[in-house]
Parts: structure tokens; sequence; C-alpha cells
């Protein structure tokens, strides 16, 4: 759910949506998402002093408090 959810914030946001790649790395108590987006739009999706990828965060957070499993973002360039 959470894969969808940060998938489609982000898909929103960029100039190029058909190049966003989200990979889902699961772990014992957390899972892993590295998203990787177009150069153009890697500033898109971090925003200014990263408020935009803190609030994408703060969205998982929130999501994650039902299941007891923590959600981590990674933005890779």
């Amino acid at each position: 759910m959470e894969k969808d959810l940060v998938e489609y914030i982000v898909k929103s946001l960029v100039d190029n949506p058909d190049s966003v790649e989200l990979n889902e790395i699961e772990g014992d108590k957390s899972t892993i998402l590295e998203l990787k987006v177009a150069d153009g739009d890697i500033g898109k999706v971090i925003g200014k002093h990263g408020r935009i990828a803190r609030s994408i965060r703060t969205i998982l957070n929130a999501t994650n408090n039902s299941s007891h499993r923590r959600t981590v973002l990674e933005i890779l360039d």
C-alpha cells in the first residue's frame, strides 16, 4: 500500500512520470522504498530545503502507525 501511495504522489509531481522507478525491499521490522526519477525531476521530488521529501516521509509515517512497521524512503540519484 505504501509503495502505491508514494508512486502516485511522485508521479503527480514530476514531468516524466514514466521514468519513475520504485523498488521495495522488505526487512524484518522495516521496508525500504528506493525511488529513482529522471535527472530533471529530482528537484521536484526533493523540493526546496527538502520540504517535499519530508512531507512524503511524514505521510508514510502516518500510514505506518497501524501496521507497526517502519517504511523508509530513499531518493537515489
